[in-house]
């Protein structure tokens, strides 16, 4: 049996932690991402971790054939227990390698099951970031997700689109920065945003 190329796990567990020290009167605070509220971004991360889950199954659906950002999702009233259990659940369903194999679908778009797990590690470590600094906590997100999102972004950006990278245009660091903060710039935030 082959090794998955990564352990959501981790991330999932850093992501886990952030969201159960947010504040109810945190959750209308605003984001890095314009559109969201803290809110918004911890509904969002249950919606992308029950696609990314379905997506490792290859189980297509509603979860994995409705594009993000149609509607502005809703936090649900209790949110507290049901976002642990599914990033647990798209942990688990990732350490599967066959999740990393063949072709699937999420956000409505058909990927191979090797770059659907790279966006989801991805999602999970900028979205991280995202909660952690709308909330004032410290992030340390896992050193292994945080390298694979950098060569995720970093070949996204690469690529020639009409818009200058997969998420908006890579945001100027100085030489040197710290690996987080070169990240979040490949994913067109401002590593120095605060609320």
């Amino acid at each position: 049996m082959s090794v998955p190329p990564v352990d959501l796990g981790p991330q999932t567990l850093t992501i886990a932690r952030l969201a159960e020290a947010v504040r109810d009167e945190q959750l209308d605070a605003p984001t890095p991402c314009p559109d969201y509220a803290v809110g918004q971004l911890l509904a969002h991360l249950a919606g992308l971790a029950a696609a990314f889950r379905d997506a490792a199954r290859k189980e297509a659906g509603p979860t994995t054939d409705t594009p993000p950002g149609e509607v502005l999702p809703e936090l649900e009233p209790g949110w507290r227990s049901v976002l642990p259990a599914l990033l647990g659940e798209l942990a688990g369903a990732w350490r599967d390698p066959a999740a990393w194999e063949g072709g699937t679908r999420v956000g409505g778009v058909s990927l191979t099951g090797a770059v659907a797990g790279l966006v989801a590690v991805d999602e999970l470590v900028v979205h991280g970031w995202d909660l952690a600094r709308a909330t004032g906590q410290e992030y340390a997100p896992d050193d292994e997700a945080l390298r694979a999102a950098e060569r995720f972004l970093a070949q996204a950006a690469a690529e020639p689109t009409d818009g200058g990278g997969l998420f908006g245009p890579p945001v100027p660091v100085p030489d040197g920065a710290p690996l987080l903060d070169r990240v979040i710039a490949l994913s067109g935030r401002d590593p120095r945003w605060t609320p």
